[in-house]
């Protein structure tokens, strides 16, 4: 199977917002859109990725939605299980829950939480091993794309959670590249420098796993209605990691659209 081939991704991370009443909002509009004007399942999958407060009644609103709208976590702990560890959500409690999706390693909780490799390695195998689908965050700072290490830094972090999964679990790992430097700054990589950076990384997972071929690898980084089509015309770029974007209906609505209708 070619990039081409798989079906894509779009998922939106609502990051620290919006409050309650706006997430239900959001979500009601969100389900109109998808009554109003139907994407296909089989031409594009959906999720969202609220706060934790949010997951539920995120989750529970959406039963009724038209068309199937996955539930994401935006992080998890890197203790399995239950026990004494204030404060902590594990995957185990999630899938307990009913939540089927965990993001990791992304690069706000790279840099301002300080999660390092060994972290999210234990992240990433609770998160598998609990039955979760990862979606892996990757990517570089501004300087190490200027100094030439770009393709260097996003193949280490691939490289970095090798260890901690199994030779069967690479089929629920959905990769998720988006350049530090492009992520709520407006700007994007463009859709050639994307493209290439999403070929070497499946080349990457590829030289890893035989499911390489079969792994979506989305784009991240200021991903909105007016250039989600270019982005989505690229062969290896299976869907959108979307922020800020998704926190408007019509805004996240279109850029499934174009994903859905492009690929």
């Amino acid at each position: 199977m070619s990039g081409s081939a798989i079906t894509p991704w779009v998922v939106g991370n609502w990051k620290m917002n919006p409050m309650q009443a706006g997430a239900k909002q959001l979500v009601q509009e969100l389900k109109q859109l998808l009554l109003d004007q139907p994407i296909e399942e089989s031409k594009c999958h959906m999720a969202v990725a609220p706060v934790a407060l949010a997951l539920q009644s995120v989750q529970a609103q959406l039963q009724d939605s038209s068309r199937s709208v996955c539930t994401v976590a935006q992080d998890l702990s890197r203790i399995a299980g239950t026990g004494a560890y204030t404060g902590e959500i594990s995957a185990e409690l999630l899938k307990d829950s009913g939540i089927d999706f965990a993001l990791v390693g992304h690069s706000e909780r790279r840099e301002i939480f300080g999660d390092s490799p060994a972290v999210i390695n234990e992240k990433v195998k609770n998160a598998l091993n609990a039955g979760l689908t990862v979606i892996y965050c990757v990517g570089e700072s501004l300087q190490q794309r200027e100094s030439g290490q770009a393709e260097q830094t996003v193949l280490q972090q691939i490289c970095d959670i090798a260890p901690a999964v199994q030779a069967g679990q690479w089929q629920s790992i959905i990769v998720a590249y988006e350049p530090v430097w492009a992520i709520g700054t407006g700007k994007t990589a463009s859709p050639a420098d994307a493209q290439a950076m999403h070929a070497k990384i499946r080349e990457g997972l590829s030289q890893i796993t035989p499911a390489g071929q079969n792994m979506a690898i989305l784009y991240g980084g200021s991903v909105k209605p007016e250039n989600a089509v270019e982005l989505a015309a690229c062969p290896d770029i299976n869907g959108a990691l979307v922020g800020g974007a998704s926190l408007n209906a019509v805004s996240f609505h279109k850029i499934a659209q174009a994903f859905a209708n492009t690929k």
